[in-house]
């Protein structure tokens, strides 16, 4: 499957809404750094099912011969759409991709909102989500989650830095977190207490809202005075809109910066896809995914269940 997309679209309007009528301008559809044209590859094209994982999958699923996967398909450069608005791409899709073709299964995509995938998986709706959802507490509670990235948080601010803000100087700041992330549940609410709370400063301000693109947007007309969120999401943005914001720094507190799938807690298919996802790490296409987004930083070698 040969897919072809611009560098403007595959974002998936998260960048581009940056310049739009919020400050009355428009989309600068002109900048040579949006205007390239990429072309990307289904690269589990050609990669073999790997025998002890597929020897591990229930009966029932071999006789359906079909995985679905969940995914909030808005979030580039790890989740998103390419230009013919129905083609999953980036390195989440790459990765269901390649774990479904270790299994010898058919693939089927869900987009689904972040804060309703770990529901859905609990009620069975789905069989497995990669979606760059970080461990926490709660989550491994209803979930089996196996490693597979290395991501993280860090925080932007508007373009030049006006309010002159560090990750370690938010007190009293208007701080936008996605709806379900881990940014909202645990590292904003952790960050405000080491750099404030606990100082007598007052909390940093969690402005929740449903996506990064609305987050985008308010930072670009000033109202909110930063961002926290995905490091790779967060750069992929910067890249395609250019001196637009600026990330100020990483948020290493609240939870681990690996990411991983998460199945229904005890699936019986949780063993057969932490033997398929280790060998999918192992793979030349996994490193492909990754410099193909330019996410090469986060490769990891252990694909370990939690």
């Amino acid at each position: 499957m040969k897919i072809r997309t611009k560098a403007q679209t595959a974002a998936a309007g998260l960048a581009v809404l940056l310049a739009l009528s919020a400050c009355g301008g428009t989309a600068n559809s002109d900048s040579s750094e949006t205007s390239k044209t990429a072309n990307t590859t289904d690269i589990s094209e050609g990669v073999q099912p790997d025998a002890a994982a597929v020897a591990l999958l229930p009966q029932s699923i071999k006789d359906k011969g079909e995985l679905t996967v969940a995914m909030d398909l808005h979030y580039p450069p790890t989740t998103f759409l390419a230009e013919d608005n129905t083609t999953p791409i980036g390195l989440n899709p790459d990765i269901a991709r390649l774990i479904a073709k270790k299994l010898d299964l058919k693939l089927k995509f869900v987009d689904t909102k972040f804060d309703t995938i770990v529901p859905g998986l609990d009620g069975g709706r789905f069989d497995f989500t990669a979606t760059t959802m970080s461990k926490t507490e709660e989550r491994l509670k209803v979930l089996d989650m196996i490693d597979y990235f290395k991501a993280g948080n860090s925080v932007a601010v508007a373009a030049g830095n006006p309010l002159n803000l560090t990750v370690e100087t938010l007190c009293g700041k208007n701080i936008a977190v996605t709806q379900g992330s881990t940014g909202q549940l645990k590292r904003l609410p952790a960050l405000s207490e080491k750099t404030c709370t606990s100082k007598g400063q007052p909390a940093i301000n969690g402005v929740t809202l449903p996506n990064v693109q609305d987050a985008l947007t308010q930072l670009h007309s000033k109202r909110i005075d930063g961002i926290l969120y995905d490091t790779t999401a967060l750069g992929w943005a910067e890249k395609q809109q250019p001196g637009s914001f600026v990330l100020v720094g990483r948020v290493d507190v609240g939870s681990s910066d690996l990411t991983a799938i998460g199945l229904k807690k005890g699936s019986p298919l949780t063993p057969a896809f932490q033997v398929a996802l280790q060998s999918v790490l192992q793979t030349p296409e996994y490193k492909e995914s990754l410099d193909n987004w330019g996410l090469d930083s986060g490769a990891i070698t252990d694909a370990k269940l939690n």
